[in-house]
C-alpha cells in the first residue's frame, strides 16, 4: 500500500484536505493510505515553545512523517517539509504544492509585500488572517465559492494561536530550500495550479504538474484532479 502525508499551509489546519476524501482510488491494487496530521499549534495539537525551532518541529512531527511515505506540503507546509529533510529520514518522495524553493520572489510575492503583511498581522492578527484566506483564492475559477468552502471546512475561529501564525510568517520570509532541493535525498515533484497568484510565473512554468482551472488552493476548486495527481505520484514505483 502506498502512503501520502498531507501537510497544510499557513492559517489552515488539516480539515482543508477533506474535499479530497471521496476521490482517492479504492481498488485494492491501487489503494492509497492517506493521513493529514496537523502541525504543532494547529487544530488541537499543542504549540511548540519556540514555533520557529526546526529541530523541535522535526521531533514533534517524526511519527507523522515516516520515511516510507510521500510527503505532500502545501504552501508553507511545503516549505517546512523541505526544510525537515535536514532533520528526519528522507521520505519516499516530496511533493511541493503551490510552493517553490522559497516563498518570496521578485516576480511573485516580494519580500517587501510580505513585510507589509507581517506588519499588518502584528497590528490586527485576526483581520489580517481573514484577509489572507480570501486573497490567496484569487486564482480559483470561482474565488467566492472557494472562500465559502474554506470557511465551511475551517469554521470561524483561527486554526492556530497568533504566536504560531506569526512564526509561520517568519518562516515564509526566511526559509530558503534551494540548496536542499538541489541535492534532495528523495524524488521531488512540484505541483501548481495554472493560475496560482502566490507563485511567480517562472515557478508555475517550472512545475512538473500544472493543474488546469486552479489557483493556489486546488483542493478547494479541483479536488478530483488534485487527488488523482497525488495518487499517481504515490503509486509510482520507488526509484
Amino acid at each position: 500500500m502506498s502512503r501520502l502525508v498531507l501537510l497544510s499551509g499557513w492559517g489552515c489546519d488539516a480539515r482543508l484536505w477533506q474535499p479530497l476524501a471521496e476521490y482517492w482510488p479504492g481498488r485494492r491494487e491501487e489503494k492509497v493510505e492517506v493521513s493529514a496530521p496537523d502541525w504543532p499549534g494547529y487544530g488541537s495539537r499543542p504549540a511548540l515553545e519556540d514555533p520557529e525551532d526546526l529541530a523541535a518541529l522535526a521531533e514533534a512531527m517524526a511519527e507523522d512523517l515516516p520515511a516510507e511515505a510521500v510527503w505532500v506540503g502545501w504552501s508553507l507546509g511545503g516549505l517546512l517539509a523541505a526544510a525537515l529533510l535536514d532533520h528526519l529520514p528522507a521520505p519516499r518522495g516530496l511533493v511541493l504544492l503551490g510552493m517553490g524553493a522559497r516563498f518570496c520572489d521578485p516576480e511573485g510575492i516580494t519580500p517587501e509585500a510580505l513585510a507589509t503583511f507581517r506588519d499588518a498581522f502584528r497590528r490586527d492578527p485576526e483581520a489580517t488572517r481573514a484577509h489572507f484566506l480570501r486573497w490567496q483564492l484569487r486564482g480559483e475559477p470561482s474565488p467566492r465559492a472557494a472562500h465559502r468552502r474554506l470557511l465551511e471546512l475551517l469554521g470561524p475561529d483561527p486554526a492556530a494561536p497568533p504566536a504560531t501564525l506569526a512564526a509561520g510568517l517568519g518562516q515564509l520570509a526566511e526559509l530558503d530550500n534551494a540548496e536542499r532541493l538541489a541535492d534532495a535525498p528523495c524524488p521531488v515533484w512540484r505541483v501548481s495550479g495554472e493560475q496560482d497568484p502566490l507563485l511567480a510565473p517562472s515557478a508555475r512554468e517550472a512545475a512538473d504538474i500544472r493543474l488546469a482551472e486552479a489557483g493556489h488552493a486546488p483542493m478547494l476548486s479541483q479536488p478530483r484532479a488534485l487527488a488523482e495527481c497525488l495518487a499517481a505520484v504515490a503509486l509510482e514505483p520507488a526509484s
